[in-house]
């Protein structure tokens, strides 16, 4: 490779971060803008609303065991750090802390959510947020980490984790003060994926298998229908099961999709030819 080469490769990879720190910027600029959007009170009037074993609103609190089985699946992984062939499964620290941190905050929504679940209000709907926000910031910074540096994935891990957090307590203060804005929410989980979207279409991973994470987008898209249509599928079923029920069995299975892709991937044989910064 040339000089000449090596210096338009560089100049294209600099164009594209800087396409990726705007866009997150404009994101977070937009919610400071924008109209404070208010939690809506008819959201926490779910359609299976059966006790059953003295569990109140038990379809949709139990389903929640789903995130505890992912979660904690992925977390032992993470742990363990290595593939069945005892080869390491994270070419850098910094990509094992990332899903690290996504595994326990997805066994942690089972907690938060089985929670808010058992009497659905504003309040316990904090704690079913928290780690979701948690989570998502997590598969930002893996994905930053394994597609630009593991160095600034490493970095911004804390940071991203932290505002995935004040997102919710910023949201719980405004409520308190009679202002409510869930604009700051809404910014830090759309648009961590929005970024991810963008990270995945623009620079290659430095691991194999990283369309499976489109197959992860693809399962929580389709959760989220189930959420909306959660009246329309109890009815549907005969009162089988409700959309919301659904929601939290794909988006876990969504979670699974993300473990099973850690397990089976391999350092892509091109990584070692990719611009890597210092780690």
């Amino acid at each position: 490779m040339t000089a000449a080469t090596s210096d338009v490769g560089t100049s294209r990879r600099d164009w594209r971060i800087t396409l990726v720190i705007a866009i997150g910027v404009i994101v977070l600029l937009a919610a400071l803008v924008a109209p404070p959007y208010a939690q809506d009170e008819a959201y926490h009037q779910f359609a299976d609303q059966r006790a059953f074993l003295g569990i109140p609103n038990f379809f949709d609190v139990v389903s929640n065991l789903a995130f505890l089985v992912a979660g904690t699946g992925g977390l032992w992984f993470v742990v363990r750090g290595t593939h069945s062939d005892g080869t390491p499964a994270f070419e850098q620290p910094a990509d094992r802390w990332c899903w690290g941190v996504v595994c326990f905050a997805v066994a942690f929504t089972c907690c938060g959510s089985w929670y808010y679940h058992l009497v659905p209000d504003s309040a316990r709907l904090a704690w079913d947020r928290l780690p979701m926000a948690i989570a998502f910031a997590g598969i930002l910074a893996a994905t930053i980490g394994e597609r630009i540096s593991a160095r600034a994935g490493g970095l911004l891990l804390g940071p991203l984790v932290l505002l995935g957090a004040f997102s919710v307590g910023y949201w719980r203060y405004t409520v308190i003060m009679g202002r409510e804005s869930l604009n700051l929410y809404a910014a830090v989980q759309f648009g961590s994926l929005l970024l991810i979207v963008l990270l995945i279409s623009l620079f290659p991973s430095r691991y194999t298998r990283g369309g499976d994470l489109w197959g992860a987008f693809g399962l929580y898209a389709l959760a989220k229908v189930a959420e909306h249509y959660d009246y329309e599928i109890l009815a549907a079923t005969g009162g089988v099961v409700s959309g919301h029920t659904l929601k939290h069995l794909i988006a876990a299975s969504a979670m699974a999709w993300l473990v099973r892709m850690l397990v089976l991937r391999r350092v892509a044989p091109h990584s070692r030819a990719l611009p890597q910064p210092a780690t």
